[in-house]
């Protein structure tokens, strides 16, 4: 792999913020602003990221041998950086249950889903989890962006995701960038084919995933039929439209060329970091 093939900024620090959010406060239960499907999107969301991020941490290690001394410490963070949010979200689900949710059919989903993963050989894992972190990266834009996400939220919580938001701006090319390591042999055409392929699945399966686990939750507060699809197809596509604003973010994804780091948004990682200054992790430890 050639220098020319990474993209990511040669300046870019990878820095983990040891935080912890809503430790010592009651979490409402539609504590996105009073909305339940704003609250069944983050909460649905949520539940997925404790084996998924274990996940990505997995796949990326299995490639780790041979990067460029650059890539082998941008992955070290990369890891410190997703243990941390797997033991927030940890807490935010206890506090998802605390507040009268039964989540157990949604980590059923994701154990399926983990299942399926762990039968694929390691390079079709690495490629979904490529796939997976750019939806991070630009939910996380988006988050950050719009200064209507999270309105009216719960302090804590709304501050957990932000937190959680401008890590995954700031590690968005670590996957991208093992992959190209990992396929380095490969031709364009090959690379282009199998990561577009596996982003078109992921798509299908990650948002059909998601509208059953929010209806499963909506339902839980009485809403359903009719009413629980209004309310999340609006919600989604409407106001505040969130996988509507998602589609062309999405779909730079299949342009030849093609690097998370074409867009660099650390802009919005400098306007949001100084809140977690105090808690930045040095990464010593192995990957």
């Amino acid at each position: 792999m050639t220098t020319a093939t990474i993209k990511t900024p040669a300046d870019l620090t990878i820095t983990p913020r040891d935080r912890r959010f809503g430790r010592n406060t009651a979490q409402q239960r539609w504590w996105a602003g009073g909305d339940p499907f704003a609250t069944a999107f983050y909460n649905a969301l949520s539940v997925t990221f404790p084996r998924g991020e274990a996940m990505f941490i997995e796949s990326v290690r299995a490639f780790r041998d041979g990067v460029p001394p650059k890539l082998e410490k941008d992955i070290r963070a990369f890891v410190t950086q997703e243990v941390i949010h797997t033991r927030e979200h940890v807490a935010f689900n206890s506090r998802v249950e605390d507040a009268g949710y039964d989540i157990t059919f949604l980590n059923h989903q994701v154990d399926h889903v983990m299942d399926l993963i762990k039968s694929r050989p390691a390079i079709v894992n690495l490629c979904v989890t490529m796939a997976l972190e750019h939806y991070t990266a630009i939910l996380a834009k988006q988050f950050l962006e719009d200064p209507n996400a999270f309105a009216k939220g719960e302090g804590d919580q709304v501050d957990m995701w932000k937190w959680h938001a401008v890590e995954e701006i700031e590690h968005k090319g670590v996957a991208y960038d093992t992959w190209l390591h990992a396929t380095r042999d490969w031709s364009r055409i090959k690379r282009w084919r199998v990561k577009s392929m596996l982003m078109v699945l992921v798509s299908i399966n990650f948002w059909k995933n998601r509208y059953i686990g929010m209806r499963h939750l909506l339902a839980q507060d009485g809403i359903t039929g009719w009413k629980a699809h209004r309310g999340l197809i609006w919600f989604l596509l409407g106001n505040p439209g969130t996988l509507r604003k998602l589609i062309l973010p999405w779909a730079t994804y299949f342009l030849p060329g093609f690097h998370p780091w074409n867009e660099d948004d650390r802009h919005l990682i400098g306007k949001f970091d100084s809140a977690y200054e105090a808690a930045r992790t040095p990464v010593t430890a192995a990957a």
